[in-house]
């Protein structure tokens, strides 16, 4: 529960997509004439910062504990979105709300993983997808909240504060009440190391010599880009399609607004339910089953480009299929890797996020600034997922040595 409420407040980034309409409105209003490419700027190094902090916060985690890594993870990424009130272009963004927001996000986000990963060695897939929930969930409550107070007259910089102050606030003190178990702890009171429950002691040194560590890299950084660029367009990718369904920019605005609930729901839902499938099916045959879903929700959105339904289904897919990703990889570190370096393990895992998240916004951006659209950009993505595929199917192999 500690886990799910810390990630509330770190998963705001994923309301972007959606805020970004009201920020470029703002910008707008200033006299600026932002382009698609301006606005993708600071999500992009938002996420960036975020993976490239969390393996080097990693190490800390095992060190000082994740409570107090939390909170200083915490404390930056409130500071973040206040600092982005100050903000007078979408370049102003990169600094105040991209590179502080991305860092305290990117030192907190591993310490309630490994905390779970600890406390339920029998069934780490389905804790990790437990304990990030909120991350998913988070886009939905920062939409529909910041909704509210547009409607009854805030401006977005003033949200931006109120966010701020709350996620500052409520990170610190949910923090306090994370630990890990004690050593040889089991839920079962079997006096078993975390490291003996796959039988598997790689270390961060040994960890890029693997096999696995190729597959489980690069599977990730495609499974994170087609999600993470879809919740970044959310907003303008539905601009389009339903103007081409003939519906006007009121109503299109509205739908769009309505529909982050949903698939906010499908990201939240998509950890656990990954989560444990990957315990049960093992991570590669839970990574084949997401490429198979990305390649398909994108031949819908391409081929299906004025449906509101093909949306519907393409983003409910991709948000649900990045949430699957969140659990996945660190389910399949644990597996692959072991307990012994897990924090540092993982943290060096997640960087494919970043990659995924830079790659997928520039190619996204640059789709819409040169071609006029977004629509070319899911093709693109559709032949990634069967590269994805193909990869999981021959270098996500498990172990020999590791236990049912």
């Amino acid at each position: 529960m500690a886990g799910i409420m810390i990630h509330l407040c770190l998963g705001s980034i994923y309301a972007y997509g959606v805020l970004r309409n009201p920020l470029q409105e703002h910008f707008e209003s200033m006299g600026l004439a932002p382009t698609a490419m301006e606005m993708t700027w600071p999500f992009i190094i938002f996420l960036a910062f975020f993976s490239i902090t969390m393996p080097l916060a990693g190490p800390y985690i095992q060190k000082y504990g994740p409570m107090n890594v939390s909170m200083v993870g915490g404390l930056l990424c409130g500071l973040g979105w206040i600092s982005a009130s100050f903000a007078t272009s979408p370049l102003m963004l990169i600094p105040l709300y991209g590179i502080v927001g991305g860092i305290g996000v990117g030192i907190a986000y591993g310490a309630p993983i490994a905390a779970s990963a600890l406390w339920f060695p029998d069934k780490r897939g389905l804790a990790v997808g437990l304990t990030v929930l909120g991350f998913g969930f988070s886009s939905a409550v920062i939409t529909y909240t910041s909704r509210f107070l547009l409607d009854i007259g805030w401006d977005i910089m003033s949200i931006f504060v109120l966010f701020g102050f709350v996620f500052l606030t409520v990170s610190i003190l949910i923090s306090m009440m994370l630990r890990f178990p004690p050593q040889g702890w089991r839920p079962d009171g079997k006096v078993v190391t975390a490291s003996q429950v796959t039988g598997i002691k790689i270390t961060r040194e040994e960890i890029k010599k693997n096999t696995n560590f190729k597959g489980l890299y690069i599977c990730y950084t495609i499974g994170a880009l087609a999600g993470l660029t879809a919740i970044g367009i959310s907003g303008p990718v539905g601009a389009e399609v339903f103007a081409n369904a003939g519906m006007d920019s009121n109503a299109a605005s509205g739908l769009i607004f309505a529909l982050i609930l949903p698939f906010a729901i499908f990201n939240g839902i998509g950890r656990p339910i990954f989560g444990s499938l990957t315990d049960k099916i093992t991570p590669k045959k839970a990574s084949i089953l997401t490429f198979m879903l990305i390649i398909s929700a994108c031949l819908i959105m391409y081929f299906g480009y004025s449906s509101v339904w093909a949306y519907i289904i393409c983003f409910s897919i991709l948000w649900g299929c990045l949430g699957g990703w969140l659990a996945i990889a660190p389910t399949a570190t644990a597996s692959f890797f072991g307990m012994k370096d897990y924090a540092k393990n993982y943290g060096i895992i997640f960087t494919a996020y970043g990659a995924g998240a830079i790659i997928g916004g520039i190619v996204s951006a640059q789709a819409k600034d040169i071609l006029g659209d977004f629509q070319p950009f899911f093709l693109i993505v559709a032949a990634l997922g069967a590269v994805g595929l193909i990869i999981s199917m021959r270098y996500m192999e498990s172990n020999k040595d590791e236990k049912a």
